[in-house]
C-alpha cells in the first residue's frame, strides 16, 4: 500500500528504548512515521487497522510538517527528533502523548495540568508514567521520502487510524477523543497553574 512496505509490514517494530539508544537506527531525515499500540482501552474501535502480532497501528505522523504557505522558513525536523520527541517529550508539545494521556488518564493515575503559562498543558510529573507506558506497549517504526505531509494525507484518507484527528474528522473515534481532549482540558483550567 502506498509503497510503504516498512509501515505497514515492517521487518521490525522499534521500542522506545531503541529509539531512545545512542546511535539511533532511526534516521536524521524527512519521512512519514507509524505507531503501533498494545493495550489500549477498549472504546478505541480497532476493526480493520492493521496488525502486526498483539500491536495495532492507530497512528501516521510526519517530520517535517509541510512548508507554510505565508513565506515562514521551513521546518528543519526529522524522524529522529520527532520519534525521539514522541517518547520522552510532553503533551504540550506532542499530540499523541496528550491523546494517549487523555486515554491512559485514570488508569495511569495521571492528569492534565496547566504548567508555568495558561496555555501549555501537560501531564506533569504523569508524563513518566506515561512514557513507561509508552515504552511497554507501543512500537515505532518509519518511511523515508522527501514530502511526507503528501503521503500522510493519502494514508489517513485510506486506513483506519483512531488516533488521528488531523484531517480525520470522519473517523468514527475523531469525536470521542476530540471531547476527551477537551474535558481534560476544561479540567485543567479548573486547578492551579504549576509552575512547572
Amino acid at each position: 500500500m502506498f509503497m510503504c512496505e516498512d509501515l505497514f509490514h515492517p521487518q521490525h517494530l522499534w521500542s522506545r528504548q531503541e529509539v531512545l539508544s545512542n546511535p539511533s537506527p532511526v534516521p536524521k531525515v524527512a519521512g512519514v512515521y507509524a505507531w503501533y499500540f498494545r493495550n489500549l482501552p477498549t472504546l478505541i474501535p480497532t476493526t480493520g487497522c492493521t496488525r502486526i502480532g498483539e500491536f495495532c497501528l492507530l497512528y501516521v505522523g510526519i517530520s517535517p510538517s509541510a512548508p507554510p504557505k505565508n513565506g515562514k522558513a521551513a521546518s528543519k525536523q526529522s524522524l529522529l527528533h520527532r520519534l525521539r520527541y514522541h517518547m520522552r517529550g510532553n503533551a504540550d508539545g506532542s499530540t499523541l502523548r496528550l491523546s494517549l494521556g487523555c486515554l491512559l488518564a485514570d488508569q495511569l493515575g495521571i492528569k492534565l495540568r496547566r504548567v508555568g503559562t495558561e496555555k501549555r498543558f501537560t501531564f506533569s510529573n504523569g508524563e513518566e508514567s506515561l512514557s513507561q507506558w509508552i515504552e511497554e506497549n507501543a512500537r515505532g517504526v518509519w518511511h523515508v521520502c522527501e514530502e511526507p505531509w503528501k503521503l500522510e494525507e493519502e494514508l489517513i484518507a485510506a486506513v483506519n487510524l483512531p488516533l488521528n484527528l488531523d484531517m480525520n474528522n470522519v473517523n468514527v473515534f475523531h469525536p470521542v477523543l476530540s471531547e476527551l481532549r477537551r474535558a481534560a482540558k476544561v479540567k485543567a483550567r479548573a486547578l492551579p497553574l504549576l509552575l512547572r
